[in-house]
């Protein structure tokens, strides 16, 4: 099961950090990412954390605002935001699973996720 929280309303320009906590689950055997879905649009890949040697990859939108970390000893993991735009606005999904690289900015690569956490950007 997992959990993300940390959502909240944030003028652009801000910063939020959003946590996931797993439970049930192996989880520093699994990749995390982190993904998000607009209004009217389609979910899309945010950031992604390897279960191994912790290597990160981030969407291009987000590479040097967003930052992806974990901690197995806790089974949680993180996305740090900053300098957030309007644009940012969407629910963010945190999940986990053991993609193979072709499928790792997809959702179907991914096994287990939960109910995301809504971030609101404002002018």
């Amino acid at each position: 099961q997992l959990q993300a929280s940390g959502g909240g309303l944030m003028q652009a320009g801000g910063s939020l950090r959003l946590s996931c906590a797993a439970s049930g689950l192996d989880f520093r055997a699994y990749t995390v990412a982190w993904f998000r879905q607009a209004p009217g649009k389609e979910r899309e890949f945010v950031a992604s954390i390897s279960w191994r040697v912790s290597t990160t990859y981030y969407a291009d939108f987000v590479t040097g605002r967003f930052t992806i970390s974990r901690d197995n000893a806790k089974n949680t993991a993180s996305l740090e935001m900053n300098s957030l735009k309007i644009d940012d606005t969407a629910v963010y999904y945190c999940v986990v699973g053991k993609p193979i690289s072709s499928s790792l900015t997809m959702w179907r690569g991914y096994r287990h996720w939960g109910q995301g956490t809504l971030v609101t950007v404002s002018s």
